[in-house]
This record gives structure tokens, sequence and C-alpha cells, in this order.
């Protein structure tokens, strides 16, 4: 089958967290906040299938939003990079 043709929400399935593309303002606020620089945060290759999913190129920073069975909800952050 054609990759091109394949067509997989990601998204739907149970075990895959919620990704949000910050905007530039909303990375630069939560970098501020947190007193990092975007190299310090955990990273995730552009070619992951949820970052290819949103649109993530390298430098931007994903919002990924986990269920957690004792806190409700999760949020880390990941930096996008080339390889």
């Amino acid at each position: 089958m054609d990759k091109k043709k394949r067509k997989i929400d990601l998204f739907s399935h149970e075990l895959v967290p919620k990704h949000i593309l910050l905007s530039k303002e909303e990375a630069e606020k939560m970098l501020k906040e947190l007193n990092i620089r975007p190299e310090q945060l955990p990273w995730i290759k552009k070619s992951d299938p949820a970052a290819v999913a949103i649109g993530a190129k390298p430098g931007d920073i994903v919002k990924i939003v986990r269920k957690s069975s004792t806190a409700g909800e999760v949020i880390v952050y990941r930096y996008v990079i080339d390889k």
C-alpha cells in the first residue's frame, strides 16, 4: 500500500496522547516560566509519527497531554529535532 494513500488517525488510539504544537508566543512563555532553554527539554524527532501528523518542524515545541490514573492529566513538553 502506498504511504500517500494510507490515512491513519494516530490520535484516535487510546494509547496515543494528545500532541499540541505550541505557538512561538506560548513556547516563549512556557520556557520563561520554567527558566529553561528549549534544548534542555526532552526531544522528539521531526520524523515521529505524531510530530509529522501535527506538522512539527525542528525548533518547535510540542505539548503532550497524557492521561494518568493518579493525577488525571500529565503535561510534558518536547523539543523537535531534525535527526
